[in-house]
């Protein structure tokens, strides 16, 4: 279920939010048993939405879906596809920006774009270009992260298929080759994400 579960960690809080009631207010923090009995102990705790049984029931109903719909078996053979596609574009050559790294695992992915593979340079203005381009071009929403804004962050749906995943890949790839050919000082201005 949990990123952290890949890493043998065993955290002392986990915390869920907003996909876990689809829509519907509704997060939950699990804890060890030794956090919770110090909660217990510790001053009172008040919560006016606490156990709403409507958005409780959305939870669980979500829950019930991924499993029916074998939704996290789907994001790992979605996801490892869409890295191997990532990774095949690492090869694409381009004079202004590259894929210089790619990073995570299922269906949460982030696609480093550089201005050369060897310094990783990040390629901010080009990054904002191509998320900008995604939507606009293909709508396709991503965002930028990290320290130099070029990571794309990669993270659709769980229900997110192969066919899904082949159209993303070709239109990241067009965008790509489409800033490696914008003219010599072309400005680029960043992206609101």
């Amino acid at each position: 279920w949990y990123a952290f579960e890949a890493h043998g960690v065993s955290p002392d809080i986990v915390t869920v939010g907003k996909p876990f009631g689809n829509g519907l207010p509704l997060a939950a923090a699990v804890v060890a048993r030794a956090v919770s009995d110090a909660f217990a102990a510790g001053p009172e705790y008040f919560n006016t939405f606490g156990g709403n049984p409507a958005c409780c029931a959305a939870g669980l109903a979500v829950l019930e879906a991924i499993e029916a719909d074998g939704l996290r078996a789907n994001a790992t053979r979605v996801g490892a596809e869409l890295r191997k596609g990532f990774e095949r574009l690492m090869d694409l050559k381009g004079a202004r920006c590259v894929v210089g790294d790619v990073r995570g695992r299922g269906l949460f992915l982030g696609v480093d774009l550089v201005t050369d593979a060897a310094s990783k340079a990040p390629a901010t203005a080009e990054a904002s270009w191509i998320c900008a381009r995604l939507v606009t071009r293909h709508r396709i929403l991503t965002s930028l992260d990290g320290p130099g804004d070029n990571v794309l962050v990669v993270k659709p749906p769980l229900c997110f298929s192969l066919g899904d995943a082949a159209e993303f890949l070709a239109a990241l790839e067009e965008g790509l080759v489409a800033a490696n050919a914008l003219p010599e000082g072309f400005s680029f201005a960043r992206t609101p994400t």
